[in-house]
């Protein structure tokens, strides 16, 4: 029997074996891997700390999106040995493979910013994690007034707007309690700008003057005093919170590091339109795990699948790979 094995059951993973084994007949096996059975609806992590979004409204387990004849596996992956075709995890053995799809996409390393991890949970908060926006939540509703700093430590992140977004809804909440003249909001970035694009940079400038919310760009974070409620730039520049929401470093999965497959930041390296890693035919990566210019979210992670669903049924059945990717995301 011929295998396909899949990294990662997020969106990237859960839909390519979906996918896949709508195609692949019964002498194909397809199995997907991951370390939990915990689905959370990412976007929504922005909306729970304002309450429009309910913990419980956005997580379900990862095996009920997955069609019949799917084995799914849940440990650790521990190394992926591209020459052996095979994947070590931590609990279940070693899973050979015939084609193998990657999607083990990235979280957040406070640790990589001096200070910051030591002030993590009391006057800085995150909300790209699902404990993380629960607790933010609470820290707003305690939040009596002050200077609230937005910022982004460094790029690439997960959804490149969600921290803008989260001003946004900030400057709005603020208002619906009553206390918004008691608040002043900094957008704090590395980008030259409020956003990546030129145009959506200018709209998005022009809004934040409207809501009264000041940007300063072009700060690469250094370090963090939780002490005295300072983050400070490389250049020396400092800006002073009384509650920072941070957007810490984003890594790739450390076992992509380990295994000497990714960079050091644990982003693998493909070629941006077929999604393969050189000199390898059978294996392919899509969604946040790459080291691909584009957005960090699911819907290039779908747009992405649609390409790999097509080049890897013309692998499997013998034809050319014609499908390319252009990094949209719309």
């Amino acid at each position: 029997m011929k295998k396909l094995v899949i990294l990662g059951a997020g969106c990237g993973g859960t839909m390519m074996a979906n996918k896949m084994r709508k195609h692949l007949g019964d002498d194909w096996s397809v199995t997907i891997i991951d370390r939990n059975n915990i689905h959370d609806y990412q976007p929504g992590y922005l909306f729970v700390p304002f309450d429009i979004n309910k913990p419980k409204d956005i997580r379900r387990t990862k095996k009920e999106f997955m069609s019949p004849g799917i084995d799914f596996v849940i440990s650790e992956i521990v190394n992926v040995d591209w020459n052996k075709q095979e994947v070590t995890t931590a609990t279940e053995g070693t899973f050979a493979y015939d084609v193998l799809i990657m999607s083990t996409g990235c979280d957040i390393r406070p640790e990589e910013v001096e200070g910051l991890k030591e002030g993590w949970g009391n006057d800085i908060h995150g909300f790209y994690r699902y404990d993380d926006c629960i607790a933010l939540g609470k820290a707003l509703k305690k939040f009596e007034g002050g200077k609230l700093v937005v910022n982004i430590a460094e790029m690439p992140i997960k959804c490149p707007v969600a921290p803008l977004e989260f001003a946004f809804l900030a400057d709005w909440w603020f208002h619906k309690q009553g206390m918004r003249d008691k608040v002043e909001i900094e957008f704090v970035t590395p980008l030259s700008g409020a956003f990546t694009k030129p145009v959506a940079t200018r709209v998005l400038t022009d809004a934040c003057k409207t809501k009264n919310i000041k940007i300063t760009p072009n700060f690469a974070l250094g370090s963090v005093d939780a002490e005295k409620k300072i983050i400070e730039s490389y250049d020396g520049t400092q800006v002073d919170y009384d509650l920072l929401v941070s957007i810490p470093p984003n890594f790739g999965d450390e076992a992509m590091i380990e295994s000497e497959v990714a960079d050091p930041m644990g982003y693998i390296p493909v070629d941006k339109h077929t999604l393969q890693p050189k000199g390898y035919d059978n294996v392919w990566v899509l969604g946040d795990g790459t080291d691909v210019p584009t957005s960090k979210a699911g819907a290039v992670a779908h747009f992405q699948g649609d390409i790999l669903e097509e080049n890897i049924m013309a692998y499997i059945e013998g034809g050319e790979q014609h499908g390319r990717s252009d990094g949209h995301a719309v």
